[in-house]
């Protein structure tokens, strides 16, 4: 491992040869992502299967584009003077011109009140609403400014009743399921609903597509709780957010959803411009750097690139950047400022007390790696929950196990194939013999450094039972004389 926090950078079909993408795997990339806005299913076959050819433990993620706000189709463009006034009107089918600005939001009339602002192609254009009609607005530019056709529209503050998928998500959802892609990433995730349209139409193909849930509005932020509830983990997606909220919130935002995603043990995914410059420049600003290490000191599971990999000159050096800078920050980050994980009193949480003990016992024991095997990958993500300093290798009964967790702080997961003694059902502890030769193929561990193992007495989803602590070389030494609690023969 080069580092516990995980990367997921932009692939675009136009930039995605099998030795490119080499470079980027072997620079610290976990997770490829798809942006179906901007790729065609050609392209999106192409780039899936440039990337499998590369490894099967990097994982696919696919954006849906939500319920979003476009201008429409417009004649020209259409240039405006800080002064100018405007129609505004929601008008799907409508050609936008110098006299009327259309929308795909036929009831934007019914939601807005005067004061409110219209903010077009991510601010570039702010209006200011002066008078509101029956199926009208006027509006003042509050600058100068170009609007095009198909441009996103942002209203701040202003709740939108949407559907929560267009027919175009939905087509896009049904392709991830026919391709094998594990992770969707539905943007604009306004409340629990949202997550549940999405897993309605998973279940209806009884799909194992985890869900990730882009927080990009107000709303979303205010129902943090029930999202996470919903969803497999969230992204904190401050492009949108950072026009839907007003910008100075963003930091405070970013950490109270890091932290509510611990709590709740589910991933987080920090993104949007964390190495914008390196799109044009070889070298990242100091502010970038900085942007990076506090979402890394604020306890984030990964970080995300998006046109530093999709169409920036310097892709592979993006990469390893963010994997140099998050090495350095998993270095020099501070235990004080650790998040409390809390654990309540239910027998699920065995897991997650156990879970506890094993990350302190690198502390206090002086153990060096936490081993586990993961059918469900629960385990797996509340040890990443506590962000301890040392590895955790997880032995994943399914190749897509292993890829979904990918996106967990600190875990390195692999499938374990094979029959008879090799096999989970048969001998946890032929498993476990395999990953400690790995960690100390691999120099993560000595032979006779301390490691911890924690596991479930009862089968493959009979939850975590116990915790096991040895040097390694004792249980590679005592072969069949060493036996876990769960151990058959």
């Amino acid at each position: 491992m080069l580092k516990h926090t995980k990367i997921v950078a932009t692939i675009s079909d136009q930039k995605c040869e099998v030795d490119f993408l080499q470079k980027l795997f072997d620079e610290g990339m976990n997770v490829a992502r798809l942006n179906s806005a901007h790729l065609t299913e050609e392209g999106l076959h192409k780039v899936i299967n440039n990337i499998r050819q590369v490894s099967n433990r990097i994982a696919l993620l696919i954006d849906t584009k939500g319920p979003e706000i476009r201008t429409t189709v417009a004649e020209a463009d259409i240039e405006l003077k800080t002064g100018d006034v405007i129609r505004v009107e929601g008008k799907p089918d409508g050609i936008s011109s110098k006299e009327a600005i259309y929308i795909s939001y036929p009831n934007v009339t019914e939601r807005m009140k005067v004061g409110k602002n219209i903010l077009i192609d991510d601010g570039e254009v702010d209006l200011k609403v002066i008078e509101i009609h029956d199926n009208y607005m006027l509006c003042v530019s509050q600058n100068d400014g170009v609007v095009g056709s198909r441009k996103s529209v942002n209203i701040p503050d202003v709740r939108i009743d949407l559907p929560s998928l267009t027919e175009r998500d939905i087509h896009y959802i049904k392709f991830a399921i026919e391709n094998g892609i594990d992770f969707i990433a539905h943007s604009f995730v306004r409340n629990k609903q949202d997550v549940l349209d999405v897993q309605k139409i998973l279940d209806e193909y009884n799909s194992p597509i985890k869900i990730i849930a882009k927080i990009e509005n107000q709303e979303g932020v205010d129902n943090i709780d029930e999202i996470l509830g919903a969803a497999y983990g969230i992204m904190v997606a401050r492009g949108d957010l950072g026009i839907e909220v007003a910008q100075e919130k963003i930091p405070g935002i970013q950490r109270s959803m890091i932290r509510k995603a611990i709590h709740h043990k589910k991933p987080v995914i920090v993104a949007t411009q964390m190495l914008h410059s390196m799109i044009h420049n070889p070298r990242p600003t100091r502010a970038e750097i900085t942007d990076i290490a506090n979402a890394i000191y604020y306890r984030t599971d990964a970080v995300m690139l998006s046109g530093e990999t999709a169409y920036g000159k310097y892709p592979v050096e993006a990469v390893r950047t963010m994997t140099q800078v998050a090495r350095e920050a998993e270095r020099s980050r501070l235990t004080e400022n650790d998040i409390r994980v809390p654990i309540s009193r239910d027998d699920r949480e065995v897991t997650s007390f156990l879970a506890k003990q094993a990350v302190k016992s690198a502390a206090k024991l002086n153990t060096k790696a936490i081993v586990t095997d993961s059918h469900t990958g629960r385990t797996a993500r509340v040890l990443a929950a506590f962000r301890g300093s040392k590895p955790v290798f997880a032995m994943a009964t399914s190749e897509r196990l292993a890829r979904e967790l990918a996106l967990s702080y600190g875990v390195w997961a692999e499938y374990q194939p094979g029959e008879g003694l090799e096999n989970t059902k048969e001998s946890r502890r032929a498993y476990y013999e395999d990953a400690l030769r790995k960690l100390i193929a691999n120099k993560m561990i000595d032979k006779d450094d301390r490691v911890a193992y924690i596991g479930g007495s009862f089968g493959e989803t009979g939850g975590t039972t116990y915790l096991d602590i040895n040097e390694a070389s004792k249980v590679l030494e005592a072969r069949e004389k060493y036996n876990l609690p769960d151990y058959t023969l």
